[in-house]
């Protein structure tokens, strides 16, 4: 039977690479289980008066380190969606090499219902629900979905309040006046970036000739846009989720970004050039091009929609955007697909060289972060590369078993099974 819930999904890669290394019963069972999940009621008073929000903390495993993940508010976060993305969290820090853990909290709320006040209320109550379990060496949240720098620096501080200490690497993700790291706001579509143009000439083609279509034109994939646009790549499609744009001869992607300011989605840029033609937004995956890029929503590519998809790369900027189903079919048919546990692990490095900061009081420069982050995500898309092509599978297998194989081997000298 083929994992349905997001949850199940991540348990099915991770299950698989715990085959390829003969890591059965006890150990498997304590590999694949969250270390704990932590559940809480936020009571509030908003300006729609006393209200209750569904919380929640899924630590998922720290043998390598504190655990670490972002908060994301949204109306279906939930449990399940929780500890999916708390067990991908794991494996990235562990593809990307770098020693934490893996977690992920959310509330099921959604913050475009609700005043910028009321927002700041609910963070706070956040933080002080779960202090306790939060801490420089404990657990380092960080901004996810509808939550932003400026919410990271109000949860710190009522977590200092809380806890009576000044504490400003329990959390990263937060503005540059408060600890934060230069480079992070673009790190997650830089670090993809980085894995793709390493990919591109690993396979001696020229930017000029990739043609490159991204679905989601938020932060993630709007900075992809800018990024690959500079170095010569064609941007022939962008999605929202309103609709498609697309021009065979090359978007101007902050054109784009200008109009929908003036407006409210990608589709605004069609009245300022005549010649960009508009669909509905899940054509995006049908746009003929070499690069697709899911930048948006999780479980985009299915059995049902792989079959419209053009390209010869998929570079993950989403979370788990790809069902194991639809993925296999892509193995199949050659695809590449660079996995989102690689492809979108920039954030998390940056992250990780906030957190670094925050505990030297050592402020590295934008073009400090940048040389590091291509160092540190280069030599691991070049450790996935390497258990791909030797052991003749996908990369997103190759990148979970180089992940698992470390954690397994930190749990172990730890004593965890």
């Amino acid at each position: 039977m083929k994992p349905q819930t997001p949850f199940e999904q991540i348990q099915y890669h991770m299950d698989k690479a715990l085959t390829a290394q003969n890591v059965t019963g006890a150990e498997r069972e304590r590999f694949l289980t969250p270390d704990a999940i932590i559940e809480r009621t936020l009571k509030v008073h908003t300006s729609k008066g006393e209200q209750e929000f569904p919380a929640f903390r899924v630590q998922f495993n720290n043998a390598r380190g504190p655990y670490k993940g972002g908060i994301r508010f949204h109306q279906d976060a939930d449990e399940n969606e929780v500890a999916a993305l708390a067990a991908a969290m794991s494996i990235k820090c562990a593809v990307v090499d770098i020693p934490l853990g893996g977690a992920k909290g959310g509330v099921a709320f959604n913050p475009k219902e609700y005043s910028p006040l009321d927002v700041t209320i609910v963070a706070r109550a956040y933080a002080r629900a779960f202090a306790e379990h939060l801490g420089v060496d404990k657990d380092i949240p960080a901004p996810d979905v509808y939550t932003t720098p400026e919410l990271m620096s109000v949860m710190l501080d009522e977590y200092e309040k809380t806890v009576g200490r000044s504490e400003p690497g329990m959390i990263t993700g937060k503005p540059i006046v408060v600890g934060g790291s230069r480079g992070r706001g673009e790190a997650t579509a830089r670090g993809g970036v980085f894995v793709l143009d390493e990919y591109v000439k690993e396979i001696g083609r020229n930017a000029s000739d990739m043609r490159v279509a991204i679905q989601g034109f938020g932060n993630a994939g709007a900075t992809a846009a800018y990024l690959l646009h500079a170095m010569g790549y064609k941007i022939v499609a962008l999605s929202d989720s309103k609709g498609t744009i697309a021009k065979e001869e090359g978007l101007d992607p902050h054109v784009t970004d200008e109009a929908k300011r003036n407006g409210d989605s990608v589709l605004d840029a069609a009245t300022v050039d005549q010649s960009i033609r508009t669909f509905g937004p899940a054509d995006i995956l049908s746009i003929d091009c070499d690069i697709f890029i899911p930048a948006a929503l999780d479980n985009q590519i299915r059995i049902d929609t792989v079959s419209a998809v053009t390209a010869d790369i998929i570079l993950e900027l989403a979370n788990n955007p790809t069902t194991p189903e639809a993925d296999e079919i892509l193995f199949a048919k050659g695809v590449t697909v660079i996995p989102d546990v690689l492809a979108n692990a920039g954030g998390v490095t940056v992250s990780y060289f906030e957190w670094v900061q925050n505990r030297m009081q050592f402020y590295w420069s934008e073009e400090e972060v940048n040389t590091k982050l291509k160092e540190k995500i280069v030599s691991a898309y070049r450790d996935v590369l390497r258990v791909a092509t030797i052991e003749k599978i996908s990369q997103r297998q190759a990148a979970y078993r180089l992940a698992v194989a470390r954690i397994h081997e930190a749990m172990k000298l730890r004593h965890r099974y």
